[in-house]
């Protein structure tokens, strides 16, 4: 048996995704900057992808700068912002990606910024009266808050926090890594969003920074020249193929998978309280309004066993997490030591994906029923 709820760390390499990008290894793989037809093929290409991708989010192609990822593309967004614009005060969170908070951290060691965190209730959500305040007395400042959480789920209202640093002529910076593709971000509300294809089901290694409102960032990278001199290095053609194949399945399915995933959150959440005594939830994740669709992190009893619940989930062939995977390396999750109700108790995430069933979830219940002791109950739905 094998079940992966572990969603929000990777997903699954989509076969359509895959079938698209498979000839851009073999038949064309020419170089972008080459001045021959398969190079200017390639260029087509990914110019080609820019502008799906502008239609998809409803941005215009010369806003869309590839990248290999997220954390690139949230490490250029920031640098490159505070430089250009001489930025000297910064607010974020303690719960944002690592891929912001070193970053930031690096800049305030180095005495490049002063660098301020949000004031966060207990659920992990943002004060918006502390972010008003803080805004007051740094009106071009730049802030940095993520749109989903992705550990807790949580979701930011990115229209509310934008209408705030437009007033104050701030910039905003926001990670949609685990957002976009998912539910609706509103692009519209932000100065610089970012995006990681992995994480809705495309190829790993390729992303993208949205730079709107005419922003024209110094290289972080700098190399070639290519994305208009905007970053340096040979385009990642099969990747920005996949990405674009896999952003545009992803939102043209997004209704339907947030249903199937709610249904999945509903059964769980239902099931957990129903058969696991003491068990709670982190941040906001029972509301499915106000959360990522499928993503549920459940704080558990410890564990009368020689190993962490992770653990044994996975030796019963379930993948789950006990927070970010870049937090397992890290060592912990930084973002529940800020949630007072996580201490004392086993944290696990879960994160459902569209191909996930409810006989699925029904397994997994099963199994955390049989590892707490409890009595034996028919959990099929």
């Amino acid at each position: 048996m094998s079940i992966y709820f572990d969603n929000s760390a990777t997903t699954s390499l989509s076969p359509a995704v895959l079938e698209t990008i498979l000839p851009y290894f073999t038949q064309h793989f020419g170089n972008p900057s080459s001045n021959h037809r398969a190079g200017r093929e390639a260029k087509r290409v990914i110019q080609s992808s820019r502008h799906q991708i502008a239609d998809l989010l409803a941005l215009s192609p010369e806003e869309i700068i590839f990248t290999s990822g997220g954390t690139e593309a949230d490490n250029f967004a920031l640098k490159s912002s505070i430089q250009q614009y001489r930025i000297r005060h910064v607010l974020t969170s303690k719960i944002e990606h690592k891929a912001v908070l070193l970053p930031l951290r690096q800049l305030e060691q180095a005495g490049q910024i002063q660098l301020d965190y949000v004031a966060l209730d207990e659920q992990g959500r943002v004060s918006i009266p502390d972010l008003t305040r803080w805004l007051e007395k740094h009106p071009k400042g730049l802030v940095s808050l993520m749109h989903a959480n992705n550990e807790l789920g949580n979701l930011l209202n990115l229209e509310e926090v934008g209408a705030l640093t437009q007033h104050y002529g701030a910039y905003f910076h926001t990670d949609t890594v685990q957002s976009l593709g998912k539910v609706h971000v509103a692009l519209n509300a932000v100065d610089f969003a970012t995006a990681s294809a992995h994480k809705f089901r495309g190829p790993k290694g390729v992303g993208f920074l949205v730079a709107r409102r005419g922003h024209r960032l110094p290289a972080l990278l700098s190399g070639g020249g290519q994305e208009g001199g905007q970053r340096g290095g040979t385009e990642n053609v099969p990747g920005i193929v996949g990405l674009t194949k896999a952003l545009e399945l992803a939102i043209t399915q997004q209704q339907q998978n947030i249903a199937h995933l709610d249904s999945l959150k509903r059964q769980f959440i239902g099931g957990l309280r129903n058969h696991i005594p003491g068990v709670t939830f982190n941040g906001r994740c029972q509301s499915i309004d106000e959360t990522l669709p499928g993503l549920i992190n459940v704080a558990f009893p410890i564990l009368d066993a020689p190993c962490s619940l992770v653990e044994a989930l996975d030796a019963r062939g379930i993948a789950v997490s006990g927070g970010s995977a870049c937090s397992n390396l890290a060592g912990g999750s930084h973002v529940l030591q800020e949630i007072p109700s996580s201490f004392g108790k086993e944290n696990v995430r879960f994160s459902f994906g569209s191909d996930n069933t409810r006989q699925e979830i029904d397994t997994a219940l099963t199994i955390l029923t049989e590892l707490y002791q409890t009595e034996e109950v028919s959990l099929v739905s």
